[in-house]
C-alpha cells in the first residue's frame, strides 16, 4: 500500500478526532438529558409520575440535585471512547470517498447523500459496541466502573451479541442523519459567495450552514433515536417491539421524547465538528 496516498486520510482522521473531542466535552450534558428523557429514568431517580410531563429543565435540575454538577458529564468516558475514533473514522472515510469519486468537482445533492450515508455506515458499525456502553452509562440503570469493565461485563453476562443491540435502529438513525446533513451542508455551503468563503468570517458562515443542516437532519431522524435508545437499554427488545412499546405507552409523541436536547446537541455538535474539521484541513493544506 502506498503510504503517501493514505497519509491525507490519516490527517482527516486526526482532524475529525480533534473536532469530535471538543464538541463532545462541551455538549455531553445535553446527551445525558436526552437519554434520561427517552428512558424515563428521571422518574425513577426521585421524581414522581404525578408531577405531569417531565421536561429538559426538570431533568437537569434533578441530575444536579442527586448527582451533583459533574453528574451532567456522566458517561463522558464512553462518549470520548466512541467519539474520538468514531468521528475520525467518519471524516477519514468521507474524505477518502469524496477524493476517490469526486476529484475534480463537488458532489451533487444525491451524491452528497451517498457520501454522508456511506461514511456514517462505516463509522456506526465500527463504534456500535461503545455506543451501547455509552447509552447504558447515561441512562442511570447500570453501575459500570469503566468502559473496559462494562465491555467485559456485557460479554460475560449477555454475550458479545448484546454489544450490537440496536444496530438496525442505530443505522436507521445515523445513516439518514448524516446523509441529510451532508446534503444540506454541501448545498448551502456551495451557495455561499466566494468572497465570504475566502474571508476571515468563513468559519462563522460554515458554522451557520451546519446549524441549518443539523436542525433538519435531527428532526427527521428523532424517532429512530428514541427506538435505538430503548433497544440498547433493554437488549431483550427487538426494534419492532420497541416501536410498538413506545407507541402503546406514549403515542406518536413518544417518538419525539428528548427531541429538544438532542436537536440542540446534534446541531451544535455537528456544526462545530465540521467547522473545526474544515479549519484544520485548510491549515494542513488539504481540500476538505
Amino acid at each position: 500500500m502506498d503510504i503517501s496516498r493514505t497519509y491525507p486520510a490519516v490527517k482527516a482522521f486526526l482532524c475529525g478526532s480533534f473536532s469530535g473531542t471538543c464538541s463532545t466535552l462541551l455538549l455531553q450534558p445535553l446527551d445525558l438529558v436526552k437519554t434520561r428523557l427517552q428512558t424515563s429514568q428521571s422518574l425513577q431517580s426521585g421524581l414522581h409520575s404525578g408531577m405531569g410531563r417531565v421536561g429538559m429543565v426538570t431533568v437537569l435540575q434533578n441530575v444536579v440535585k442527586t448527582e451533583k454538577l459533574l453528574g451532567l458529564w456522566k458517561g463522558i468516558s464512553p462518549s470520548f471512547a466512541r467519539t474520538i475514533p468514531g468521528v475520525g473514522i467518519y471524516f477519514s472515510t468521507y474524505y477518502s470517498l469524496k477524493n476517490h469519486f469526486f476529484q475534480d468537482r463537488n458532489p451533487g445533492a444525491f451524491e452528497a447523500v451517498l457520501l454522508g450515508g456511506g461514511a456514517r455506515t462505516v463509522a456506526g458499525v465500527c463504534m456500535l459496541p461503545v455506543t451501547v456502553i455509552k447509552t447504558r452509562f447515561e441512562c442511570g440503570m447500570y453501575n459500570y466502573g469503566s468502559v473496559a469493565g462494562a465491555l467485559r461485563s456485557v460479554c460475560q453476562t449477555e454475550g458479545p451479541a448484546a454489544l450490537y443491540s440496536g444496530l438496525m435502529a442505530t443505522l436507521l438513525r445515523d445513516v439518514p442523519f448524516s446523509a441529510v446533513y451532508v446534503m444540506f451542508y454541501s448545498q448551502t455551503k456551495a451557495l455561499l459567495p466566494k468572497e465570504i468563503s475566502l474571508s476571515p468570517s468563513a468559519p462563522l458562515a460554515i458554522f451557520s450552514c451546519g446549524i441549518l443542516s443539523g436542525i433538519s437532519a435531527s428532526l427527521i431522524t428523532q424517532p429512530a433515536d428514541v427506538v435505538k435508545t430503548h433497544v440498547q437499554v433493554n437488549p431483550q427488545l427487538r426494534t419492532a417491539e420497541a416501536i410498538r412499546y413506545i407507541y402503546l405507552e406514549h403515542g406518536l409523541q413518544g417518538f419525539f421524547r428528548g427531541a429538544v436536547p438532542r436537536v440542540l446537541r446534534r446541531t451544535v455538535m455537528s456544526a462545530l465538528a465540521w467547522t473545526v474539521y474544515e479549519a484544520m484541513m485548510t491549515r494542513m493544506g488539504l481540500k476538505s
